[in-house]
C-alpha cells in the first residue's frame, strides 16, 4: 500500500511540474527557461519533474517472476 501512495505522489509531482511549465509559458508567452527573467521558474519546475520521474522509477510495480 505504501508503494502505491509514494508512486501516486511522484506522479503528482511530475504532472504538477509539467503543468506549471505549461501555464507559465501560456501566461507570460515565453517558453525558454534560460532567459534572464525566467530562471526562477526553472528552479521550481525542474526539481518537480526530476523528483517525479525518479520517484516513479523507484516505486513502480515490480515485475512478477514466474
Amino acid at each position: 500500500m505504501q508503494r502505491r501512495i509514494t508512486f501516486f505522489f511522484s506522479m503528482v509531482l511530475l504532472i504538477s511540474g509539467v503543468l506549471l511549465y505549461w501555464f507559465w509559458g501560456l501566461a507570460y508567452d515565453t517558453w525558454s527557461p534560460f532567459t534572464r527573467g525566467n530562471i526562477g521558474i526553472y528552479t521550481i519546475y525542474t526539481p518537480l519533474i526530476a523528483f517525479g520521474i525518479i520517484g516513479m522509477l523507484l516505486y513502480r510495480k515490480r515485475p512478477s517472476t514466474a
